[in-house]
């Protein structure tokens, strides 16, 4: 599937509004995440709404501003973060994603177009960024294991998702898989050192699998699907 600019400043709406809500459940109760709680999740996103906003603030003006100022910086930030009080925690999620939005509707065409540097090194064009925040806020809401599951995000959004997890997988170290959506018959292929083994089912399964969240698919043998390394 293509995603369109379009689509991910949807999909990064609706991803707020999902995990706005499920923010509402206890911060101190694990997510899904080893080590994590939800207060360190609902924190990494808020933090990240900053982080992208200085990007939007370099794609604005041309003025180099890093997502983060270090690594380091990054995970303390988490860190003090998940410790907040749970309504200031709430607001910071509440509160950066509008600054993040507003900032993001600021911008003219030409704005749109500029290079920024993504915390991966990566040098992308500033439309890239709502797809970069669609993911985040989709992803983590259901980590945040609250009543949002990747059944709930749209079906466009999960096959994009699975699109890019499929291209950045195949350029690294892996098992050899053929996946088939049995929902919609899309099929994905990962390259590897033996025969390709089939995995099928929902797409939802197969994000929550390609992204390394649980899952339960197995494959045409009945066994577990070959265990995958991280995805970013």
């Amino acid at each position: 599937m293509s995603r369109t600019f379009e689509d991910a400043r949807r999909w990064a709406s609706l991803g707020t509004r999902l995990l706005t809500g499920a923010a509402d459940a206890d911060p101190g109760v694990p997510s899904t995440l080893p080590g994590w709680t939800r207060g360190h999740v609902v924190a990494h996103v808020a933090a990240n709404a900053d982080a992208l906003g200085n990007l939007v603030h370099w794609a604005a003006t041309g003025e180099e501003t890093p997502m983060y100022a270090s690594p380091k910086e990054r995970t303390a930030g988490i860190e003090r973060g998940a410790l907040l009080p749970a309504a200031e925690l709430r607001a910071w999620l509440r509160d950066s994603a509008r600054r993040l939005e507003s900032a993001m509707s600021a911008l003219d065409a030409q704005r749109w177009r500029a290079p920024v540097v993504t915390a991966q090194g990566r040098t992308v064009p500033a439309t890239e960024l709502p797809w970069m925040r669609s993911r985040e806020v989709c992803v983590h809401a259901v980590d945040l294991d609250a009543g949002v599951s990747f059944a709930d995000l749209p079906a466009g959004f999960l096959a994009a998702l699975c699109e890019e997890v499929v291209a950045r997988r195949a350029a690294g170290p892996g098992p050899g898989l053929l996946l088939t959506a049995t929902d919609s018959g899309a099929r994905w292929e990962l390259p590897g050192p033996h025969e390709a083994v089939e995995v099928t089912g929902p797409t939802a399964d197969l994000t929550a699998y390609l992204t390394g969240r649980a899952h339960t698919l197995t494959t045409r043998r009945g066994d577990p699907a070959p265990a995958l390394g991280p995805w970013l």
